[in-house]
């Protein structure tokens, strides 16, 4: 273990190495405590061990802890493994994910990410889910806002007006909770109705079909899709990637795969993943990726508007869609979406070489979505 200098706040000595698998209930102990989900320990391990990247790359770090002269494990920031392809360059990726550190402790942060930083032979860090108090930190290692998308906003639609007001009013920092009350959830149907959301969204004669896992079909839709956009910044697809990626949340029920066919062949399907916020009881849907063969984005309307109603039917207060590139955030914005403000901007990336760095300067490379880095995977 390396030795981290003591600080004059910190009168104990405080140590710093990597994660091992072993150390699983402190970390989901640190985790939860600061809002973090808890996954079981099968899950958890399944980021890596199940991983087709990890498993081409066995001496990968898990990531690195911070532990204190007791033992307690103090900090905690993990790394997971991906693939990425920009043409025919097939680039290795690395996914932040669970920075968290004891408040005392907050100093040695920059330790952790200066260890994601420096890890050898990584094309691209990816880091899609920080929060306020991380961004300063990931500027200060060059790390550069995705050029493409809003992610510091979210559009939503509510799908359950007398679950969300419940939610709503459970906030502690809705200081005009009072004064809203009459309007809910009575008003926030009629402002629906009068905006059109309310018929805009219902399904219409275009019928998805929902998949309960990823048969063959999504292996030859990520063939034709890599040959399509090849001057594309793409997170690998591939069955098996998709698999590993979504197997925990599909298990839970969790994760909604919904596609469009022709003749027998995908020609689009969308994602969609549970994004729930127990703290104030709310349920909440979010769409995490979008990909189709056709340049025509509307086909993300009826899969959205099916999602919408799938919402509405099984109680689920609201769903939501961060980040997506224009041409699909225009398929999104026709539904007429509420907006809510996010806490800091999410997505930041830093490449590993210049010649990559420059290229993915072009917004023309990016289509970006919550299917990158760990913003879909099971938290």
């Amino acid at each position: 273990m390396l030795p981290i200098k003591e600080t004059q706040s910190l009168r104990s000595t405080v140590t710093f190495r990597e994660l091992e698998f072993g150390d699983y209930e402190r970390i989901a102990t640190l985790s939860s405590r600061y809002g973090f989900g808890t996954e079981t320990r099968e899950e958890w391990t399944h980021l890596w061990v199940n991983n087709p990247v990890s498993q081409a790359v066995p001496d990968w770090p898990m990531g690195w802890v911070l532990e204190n002269q007791n033992g307690e494990i103090v900090g905690h920031m993990a790394s997971v493994p991906l693939l990425y392809e920009l043409g025919e360059q097939r680039l290795i990726a690395c996914a932040s994910r669970a920075l968290v550190v004891e408040p005392q402790y907050r100093s040695y942060s920059f330790q952790l990410l200066n260890q994601f930083f420096r890890q050898k032979k990584i094309d691209l860090f990816l880091a899609t889910t920080v929060n306020a108090y991380a961004v300063k930190m990931f500027e200060v290692f060059r790390a550069s806002r995705v050029p493409v998308g809003t992610w510091d906003k979210a559009a939503f639609w509510i799908t359950d007006y007398h679950g969300f007001r419940a939610s709503l009013l459970k906030m502690q920092d809705l200081k005009a909770a009072r004064l809203l009350k009459p309007l809910l959830p009575a008003g926030l149907l009629l402002q629906d109705t009068l905006r059109g959301r309310w018929w805009k969204t219902r399904s219409g004669s275009v019928e998805p079909e929902s998949c309960t896992g990823f048969d063959e079909r999504f292996e030859n839709f990520w063939q034709e899709l890599r040959n399509r956009y090849p001057n594309r910044l793409l997170a690998n697809r591939s069955r098996a990637m998709l698999e590993w990626h979504f197997k925990p949340l599909l298990a839970k029920k969790w994760a909604w795969v919904l596609a469009l066919s022709k003749d027998s062949s995908l020609i689009a399907y969308a994602i969609f993943v549970r994004r729930d916020n127990p703290v104030y009881s709310l349920t909440r849907i979010r769409l995490v990726d979008f990909q189709s063969l056709r340049d025509d984005q509307e086909l993300l309307r009826p899969l959205l508007c099916c999602a919408l109603e799938r919402c509405r039917q099984e109680g689920i207060h609201m769903l939501e869609a961060v980040g997506f590139p224009p041409e699909k955030q225009k398929v999104i914005d026709r539904l007429s979406p509420r907006w809510r403000k996010l806490d800091a901007w999410r997505y930041f990336y830093k490449a590993g070489t210049p010649d990559l760095a420059e290229r993915l300067k072009d917004p023309k490379r990016w289509d970006p979505s919550c299917f990158d880095g760990d913003a879909s995977l099971l938290t």
